[in-house]
């Protein structure tokens, strides 16, 4: 049995990331950064060891930026019944109906 996936023709514009695949990376990631800062400072590296805080710091918001998404829980994904969007043709235009806007709503 194959799985048949619905494009919509235009992903990158209304695409969804894997929020549990990012969780996990970014504690993984976290746990990675941590370990470097502190294996750092105690080897007297103090160059090195900001290094990874910044890193650690960074990595610690995704995190956070991450749960966020993941307890906001799902969107509205509209069914089979509903026709997929127009796909977008080059420059930024859209190919049915667009009205001479541009992807960002402005009269082209």
């Amino acid at each position: 049995m194959s799985m048949r996936f619905i494009r919509t023709g235009d992903e990158p514009l209304h695409a969804r990331s894997p929020l549990r695949l990012r969780f996990w990376l970014a504690a993984w990631g976290l746990l990675w950064t941590l370990g470097g800062t502190v294996a750092f400072s105690v080897a007297g590296r103090p160059g090195w060891a900001a290094a990874c805080a910044v890193l650690t710091a960074l990595t610690l918001t995704d995190l956070a930026l991450v749960i966020r998404h993941i307890r906001q829980g799902p969107h509205y994904q509209p069914g089979r019944d509903v026709p997929p969007y127009a796909p977008v043709r080059g420059r930024g235009r859209w190919m049915a109906g667009d009205h001479g806007r541009d992807v960002r709503g402005r009269r082209g």
